[in-house]
């Protein structure tokens, strides 16, 4: 009978160390996957809180681009200005580029801008529907260490779109 409470109480002490265990692993994924923050180390608590944090940023950064795509795709349409994204893919970005028959030179000046923010071009292809030219372009950082900032890129083809509207 004794015996049998010990091997209860040694196997609920197993249990419980490889519970911890899991955890412990959980949470090192956890602070993986969360942006790293500057300072000292954090408790699970700190972890958990920050990790919360980010998940609603997350959800709000979400739903604000779901709101401006459902804002440009009904403009599309009648598109009169250039109109330009840039979407990141790990280290490659993807650049779509929608302009009128009247701005074909704007996709060497694109590239141009993509080489000069150090990005090596891999594929570019155009296609022509109605009165729109609609322009994809496929890249990767020329050094992956340091990549392609695609805010900066998004903000100096804007610029580039602006002025040639």
């Amino acid at each position: 009978m004794k015996g049998s409470r010990g091997a209860d109480k040694l196997e609920r002490k197993t249990v419980e160390k490889n519970r911890r265990i899991h955890m412990k692993n959980l949470c090192i994924e956890l602070t993986s996957l969360i942006p790293k923050s500057k300072g000292a180390t954090m408790t699970q608590q700190d972890l958990l809180e920050q990790a919360t944090y980010y998940v609603n940023e997350l959800k709000q950064r979400v739903e604000r681009l779901k709101q401006e795509k459902e804002k440009t795709s009904g403009v599309l349409i009648g598109l009169g200005k250039p109109l330009v994204t840039v979407t990141q893919l790990g280290i490659n970005l993807e650049v779509n580029l929608v302009c009128g028959l009247r701005t074909r030179s704007m996709l060497h000046q694109v590239i141009i801008v993509l080489e000069e923010e150090g990005a090596d071009v891999t594929n570019a292809s155009s296609n022509i529907v109605g009165d729109k030219i609609f322009h994809t372009v496929h890249c990767q950082a020329i050094y992956p260490r340091i990549g392609i900032d695609p805010s900066r890129v998004q903000h100096r083809l804007k610029e580039l779109v602006w002025r040639e509207a």
